[in-house]
């Protein structure tokens, strides 16, 4: 994974030194890297590692559960595994599905070749960790969004060996199970892990189902060589309950839409691989992955798209003297067979479409790191994206649209080690987006939208004052051309248009600290000003969707053996709904509540309470020109649930 270039970086962080690297570990004395510490650390600019020991006692859902307490992140559930998810205002107009944000399994793409996806695909129940770069700190991955980037990294047999057990239910008829095995033997290893759920969903036509398979098998005949393959497949099924107006949203939350029994069905078939060459002072990462994913979506008509995403990357990092070099490629190919029929209440009617789609998205980045001064490292790199979309319709006339895209992005570092537990940053990059199909190829016709780019500043830090640990970024991003959605209909995807200037300023903030030997605090909290610059029709007004103001915070009572965790997410004022700012949603204030107790060193009971208060109000909004009492675009805060659950551990440490 390249940790060797950034182990130095990293110790020096934590005040430890490095003796040796090896493809998976770093051994250190003084304190111990976590897995993924260095690389996130190695990074001027935000950066978060969660372990998965930070969301284990919650019904982790969706990745919104898992990086609730992650700085920067805007992840607001729309419905089941639904949810919004945003970084520095990414795809902010995006009612559905995912954009503006890398997602990766093990460090490779989950996005489709077009750059778009279903997060529905990556559960965190699974996850050893998540690792999260912001912005252009997500440059090692090829990234170039003005979100950044989210990897999702498996355990493996010999991070997680034994057998695993989990079983969880509450509210709403849920149940979920998981078990995992991993198995480690001299030079091989292996983990397995299937899991399943089903819920009848926290409002009217709501119900999902999901069963996911994720398996790795790794190969280290030396300390220098490794290689491993990776295989995950998943079956979802989830009704979609839609959008309702405001005033439906704050009285009767429950409800849900049954016209046209609207869905979205999954299912998926991933296979990737990685290996890692340590050659003197070379370190080399190279892959190849191939995705093969149906989607089922009976909406406003019955959409099919059956699609197979392939591609590979390549890294190579090395050494000379002060300086460390990095450069890297990652392509993706993707076809897609995309048919549209009559919805007749979810079953396919007569055929309204049919083309076929093929993308690609080429990314070659270079960086450079050069120790200018004790403890300062100085960061200059580049990103060049070459990409092509091109869909030739067949039905119900014979149309061919393509577009081609060419963006290069530079960035600017500086990373200061100020002491052993402190660092600095700051950066200024460039940023590109372009465009996928779903921006292209709209309702009607191939639509020709430009690429969205903006240039960034951000000045932060991370580390530890005394017992307190801190992290905090500041950011200002000058955006071009972005890539904004208005709704047409409650049940037809929005139409997109590129803003001509947009300004996305604001505050990601974590600290954690002691309050006593059994009572510890954790906090987040951010500041969105996001809003158009002097644009013809809408001025100066902020951007929908994305409140200015997003506090989260829970004490954690309670020692090894028990724990009891309460929380509140506070939003002082809501989000405006419409880009002519003539509607904004109520603030609200949510309580939950986590606990868990240790039965013996194998076994732990957990529980998870939510809107204890059952609030009502709006958590999330799609955007509209201009608002009206009719406008069905709001999607209800969760309901007050709650869950149960017990995980074991046998032949592997403790669960």
């Amino acid at each position: 994974m390249l940790i060797t270039l950034l182990a130095g970086a990293a110790a020096s962080a934590t005040g430890a030194s490095v003796k040796e690297t090896q493809p998976d570990t770093i051994v250190v004395t003084g304190s111990r890297l976590p897995a993924g510490a260095a690389e996130v650390k190695g990074r001027p600019g935000g950066t978060d590692l969660v372990a998965a020991d930070q969301f284990k006692n919650k019904a982790a859902v969706s990745l919104r559960d898992a990086l609730a307490f992650s700085p920067g992140v805007y992840a607001q559930p729309r419905f089941g595994q639904e949810v919004r998810l945003s970084i520095r205002g990414s795809g902010i107009s995006r009612g559905y599905h995912m954009r503006g944000l890398t997602l990766l399994q093990d460090g490779i793409p989950i996005n489709l070749a077009d750059d778009n996806g279903d997060f529905q695909e990556l559960d965190p129940t699974i996850l050893d960790r998540l690792e999260v770069y912001r912005g252009a700190n997500a440059f090692r991955f090829g990234g170039t969004t003005l979100g950044g980037a989210i990897n999702g990294v498996t355990p493996t047999g010999r991070t997680s060996p034994g057998v695993r057990v989990r079983a969880d239910g509450g509210s709403f008829d849920t149940v979920r199970g998981l078990a995992s095995v991993g198995l480690a033997a001299d030079e091989l290893d292996g983990w397995l892990a299937v899991n399943g759920d089903r819920s009848d969903g926290d409002r009217d036509h709501a119900y999902r189902s999901g069963l996911r398979m994720n398996g790795n098998v790794g190969w280290q005949p030396s300390r220098n060589v490794q290689t491993r393959f990776y295989l995950t497949g998943n079956r979802l099924r989830q009704e979609l309950p839609g959008a309702l107006t405001y005033s439906t949203v704050t009285t009767r939350p429950k409800s849900g839409s049954y016209v046209g029994d609207q869905a979205r069905d999954i299912d998926s078939l991933r296979i990737q691989n990685r290996t890692n060459l340590q050659l003197g002072g070379v370190d080399l990462e190279g892959g190849a992955f191939a995705n093969w994913k149906s989607l089922h979506h009976p909406i406003f008509e019955v959409v099919d798209q059956d699609s197979v995403d392939r591609g590979f990357f390549g890294r190579i990092g090395w050494t000379v003297g002060n300086l460390q070099l990095l450069s890297g490629i990652t392509a993706r190919f993707g076809t897609v067979d995309a048919k549209r029929s009559v919805n007749l209440n979810g079953r396919r009617g007569a055929q309204t479409f049919e083309a076929d789609q093929t993308a690609r998205t080429i990314d070659v980045y270079g960086e450079a790191r050069l120790g200018v001064a004790a403890g300062i490292t100085a960061i200059a790199g580049g990103v060049y994206t070459s990409g092509k979309r091109r869909q030739e319709q067949t039905f119900p006339v014979a149309i061919t649209g393509s577009a081609s895209f060419d963006q290069f992005s530079p960035r600017l570092g500086l990373l200061w080690d100020a002491s052993d537990r402190m660092q600095f940053y700051a950066n200024v990059s460039r940023s590109h987006e372009l465009p996928g199909f779903i921006e292209l190829a709209q309702v009607a016709a191939f639509v020709p939208v430009k690429a969205q780019h903006a240039w960034t500043g951000e000045i932060g830090a991370r580390g530890s004052i005394g017992k307190v640990q801190l992290d905090v970024s500041f950011y200002r991003a000058k955006v071009r051309n972005e890539l904004l959605q208005f709704t047409v209909s409650s049940d037809i995807p929005a139409s997109t248009f590129n803003a001509d200037r947009t300004l996305h300023q604001g505050i990601e903030a974590g600290l954690q600290a002691p309050l006593a030997p059994w009572a510890r605090l954790r906090a987040t909290y951010q500041f969105n000003d996001f809003r158009f610059e002097r644009d013809r029709l809408y001025g100066d007004n902020r951007l929908p969707v994305i409140p200015k103001h997003l506090l989260r915070t829970e004490v954690r009572f309670g020692a090894e053996a028990w724990s009891i965790a309460p929380s509140v997410e506070w939003v002082p004022q809501g989000a405006w709904a419409d880009y002519r700012n003539t509607f904004r949603t109520s603030g609200y204030a949510m309580l939950g509540l986590i606990g868990s107790m240790a039965v013996d060193r194998r076994t732990e009971l957990f529980a998870d309470l939510r809107n204890l208060t059952n609030k009502k109000a709006a958590g999330d909004v799609s955007a509209v020109i201009a608002w009206s009492p009719t406008s069905a675009i709001f999607y209800p805060a969760e309901r007050r649930a709650f869950s149960v659950g017990v995980r074991s551990r046998f032949g592997g440490g403790t669960p």
